[in-house]
């Protein structure tokens, strides 16, 4: 006998007992060291935890020998743009922090302290988190409004020596640029000839649009859309990072400019492209519609219109979602074995290349088993591993550290 689907109110329900049963939250502190006996106790803490303190006293390097640090990821908010969700705050961001904590772990075996920040302004937010930067091996911000997270990221990126990254922008942007190199592979196209058209001016789009061109893509054959039209010349209203992006064009509607494109990148909101400017874009489109909860297209109404495209989501009850999971957790994984100081952008694009070329091979067995499915084969349909393959905790990882390892050794003999 089926199941009955669940109505909006029971998965609410099941969403709420979910993050409240058998005892608040998703995450906890475990040790990592027995504490039962005497000695036990006189390691773990006083007097035998001096002998650390002071082999890191005279060399900090040793922090990574004796402590967590090296196994240590902050995920932190100021709670300005909650999972499409809005300003709503740093504490109602925890249980997405929780979330983020939880996928670390389970994907990377990376350890999170959950850390929500009541700043009022950009400077206060650096300021904490350039304080308790020495606890972690890593600093991943997350849902932090643009234009302030580009700001903070920058600020930390140059006042701490260890990875600060903004999943937000560089996660998104790693995930989109692998799908989009292989559904461009799969349509007979190629990144540096395609004629993309990106939606959404936030930080998502911003990053992945930076990604895109220091891989190939060509700034002539990009235009950008805000919620106030294409970002062109002619604008007064516009930041500096906008203005990177801004085109000389009479143009200036989102219906202007789909007509002949080759990609469609959405990252904004809900039901903003209708059909026919799906039908107006070239053959054999590209379309990724990753609005949450809603795509700024279905996927229904996109297919009725173009058979030919290749269809994009954030949701995973459609083929092809892009997922941050593929890369945030072996992003951190690569970078922290390398004992990288920074994530480079030749480390996200290594992360790009890993993921790309993993889809195109024979998918296990055991993803077929986890997704329920007979068959998955590199295509249309399945340009993107999927988050529970087990190659991906080996393959990221390992290409990310080697570039890490790579940009060290050059940044050396500099």
């Amino acid at each position: 006998m089926s199941q009955a689907p669940l109505t909006k109110t029971s998965a609410r329900k099941k969403a709420l007992d979910y993050h409240r049963l058998p005892k608040p939250g998703k995450i906890s502190v475990e040790s990592s060291k027995p504490c039962s006996t005497q000695e036990d106790l006189s390691l773990a803490y006083t007097p035998g935890v001096a002998q650390p303190v002071l082999e890191i006293a005279k060399n900090p390097e040793k922090a990574y020998d004796y402590t967590n640090k090296g196994n240590l990821v902050a995920v932190i908010t100021d709670g300005t743009a909650i999972l499409g969700l809005g300003n709503l705050g740093p504490l109602a961001a925890k249980p997405v922090m929780e979330g983020k904590a939880v996928l670390f772990k389970q994907f990377a075996g990376i350890d999170v302290y959950d850390i929500e920040v009541n700043a009022k302004t950009p400077q206060d937010f650096i300021k904490v988190v350039e304080a308790i930067a020495p606890t972690f091996g890593g600093i991943n911000l997350e849902d932090i409004a643009a234009p302030h997270c580009f700001e903070i990221e920058a600020a930390l990126k140059k006042k701490l020596d260890i990875p600060v990254f903004h999943d937000d922008q560089h996660g998104t942007a790693t995930i989109i640029c692998a799908g989009l190199i292989n559904a461009l592979h799969v349509q007979g196209k190629t990144l540096d000839a395609a004629k993309i058209v990106c939606l959404g001016a936030g930080a998502a789009g911003i990053a992945s649009l930076n990604l895109l061109v220091a891989m190939g893509a060509k700034k002539t054959n990009i235009m950008l859309v805000d919620s106030r039209g294409v970002v062109h010349k002619e604008r007064t209203d516009l930041n500096s990072f906008k203005k990177a992006f801004a085109r000389k064009t009479k143009l200036r509607t989102l219906e202007d400019v789909m007509t002949g494109a080759d990609v469609f990148v959405g990252v904004s909101g809900a039901n903003l492209v209708s059909p026919a400017m799906v039908q107006s874009m070239a053959d054999r489109p590209v379309v990724f519609a990753l609005a949450n909860p809603d795509p700024e297209i279905a996927p229904d109404k996109a297919r009725a219109v173009r058979s030919d495209l290749i269809m994009a989501t954030g949701r995973s009850d459609y083929p092809n979602q892009v997922n941050n999971v593929l890369g945030f957790p072996f992003i951190f994984r690569g970078a922290l074995d390398a004992r990288a100081k920074q994530i480079t952008e030749a480390m996200l694009i290594a992360a790009v290349h890993a993921l790309a070329e993993l889809a195109r091979e024979p998918v296990p067995a055991s993803v077929l088993k986890a997704y329920k499915l007979k068959k998955l084969k590199f295509g249309p349909d399945y340009i993107l591993p999927k988050p529970f393959d087990p190659r991906l905790a080996e393959r990221v990882p390992q290409a990310v550290a080697k570039a890490a390892k790579k940009g060290m050794a050059a940044a050396k003999r500099r």
